[in-house]
């Protein structure tokens, strides 16, 4: 009898410790599996990037340079079950401190990554855009610049090299963190050809003009004033100079045929340079814009003010508006009360 209740108290014993390493396994994968994980975020929501052609491996050692998970073998664990490893989806994904290993390898698989709201504004080089639209999506800035200044791509979507420039509407748009450098050309000629609804196109329509000139003459005005609400005058002065076939004059035209963007006082000497840009040479609009204009200056341009002014030049009060005038007479006395403030200052280049 003694033997038997040994044998029973060590069963008894036995199963008290399996069915307290089962309780410990449970809580422990119960944790694994549906506390919040992401205890190392620095504030309550960020981004998780995983970049295209990414493998399991990959997103495992990036986790872990980020430090982000409280486990990473328990990530590891409930990833494998979740069969992760086979689904990597490349994407910016929106993380929470509150997430579990299981709802944050949920969000893995399910691809539903977070937007970007991809800006970019006015500017005068495919440079400058390469730059700012790579920080902002996937597509580095070697390859923007690469399809950027492809002959057959340009011809592909109906423009010249001249033109080209004039298919990118500065804007805030909303994109897949993982889009390719061909991806975002795509969507901005959507974007483009969206842009020209049936209100713009009937207006273009009444001005006369073609797409790319309006835009051209756009990219004039944006140059010349980045006062709003002067643009509309701006534009109006240059759309009397091209109905009367005056040479537009434009200054900004000059700067960018000698390639200096750092000129701020045009000389004698510049307006000598060779390029059908230069509109004290060539009648009428150049060839295409010389930058990327806003919405802005474009509406300006295609509902300009009706004025009689031939002539313009900026206000000595270095304001950032401009004077305007009808008569040569009275432009050449603007445009010498600005010189002088000009020379005050010491500017003479």
């Amino acid at each position: 009898m003694a033997v038997g209740k040994m044998k029973v108290r060590w069963l008894i014993g036995i199963g008290s410790v399996l069915a307290l390493a089962l309780v410990f396994v449970g809580i422990t994968l119960y944790s694994w599996i549906y506390k919040p994980a992401l205890t190392g975020l620095d504030k309550e929501k960020d981004y998780l990037h995983i970049s295209t052609g990414s493998d399991y491996e990959g997103l495992l050692h990036k986790l872990d340079s980020l430090n982000w998970l409280k486990n990473i073998k328990a990530f590891d664990w409930v990833a494998k079950r979740k069969m992760l490893p086979a689904s990597i989806k490349p994407g910016r994904y929106e993380v929470f401190q509150s997430m579990s290993n299981d709802s944050l390898v949920n969000l893995l698989r399910s691809g539903q990554q977070s937007e970007v709201g991809l800006i970019f504004k006015t500017m005068r080089t495919f440079e400058n855009m390469a730059e700012v639209v790579s920080a902002q999506i996937e597509a580095d800035s070697t390859s923007l610049i690469t399809l950027l200044t492809d002959s057959r791509v340009i011809d592909s979507l109906g423009f010249t090299p001249e033109s080209w420039m004039g298919m990118f509407v500065p804007n805030t748009y909303r994109f897949f963190w993982n889009t390719n450098a061909r991806g975002f050309i795509n969507r901005m000629h959507r974007e483009y050809q969206s842009f020209w609804n049936p209100d713009r196109l009937a207006k273009l329509k009444k001005v006369a003009l073609t797409k790319s000139e309006i835009i051209t003459l756009a990219a004039i005005v944006q140059e010349e004033t980045f006062k709003q609400d002067e643009m509309f005058r701006v534009a109006g002065v240059y759309m009397n100079r091209l109905r009367k076939g005056i040479r537009l004059q434009a200054d900004p035209t000059i700067i960018f045929a000698v390639g200096d963007p750092g000129i701020r006082r045009v000389l004698r000497k510049h307006l000598q340079v060779d390029s059908p840009y230069n509109t004290y040479k060539h009648k009428g609009l150049p060839p295409g814009p010389i930058r990327i204009p806003s919405i802005q200056a474009i509406d300006a341009c295609l509902k300009y003010e009706n004025h009689n002014y031939i002539y313009f030049c900026a206000k000595e009060d270095f304001s950032g508006y401009h004077s305007f005038a009808s008569s040569y007479t009275q432009h050449l006395r603007n445009a010498r009360r600005y010189r002088k403030a000009l020379n005050e200052r010491n500017i003479y280049n």
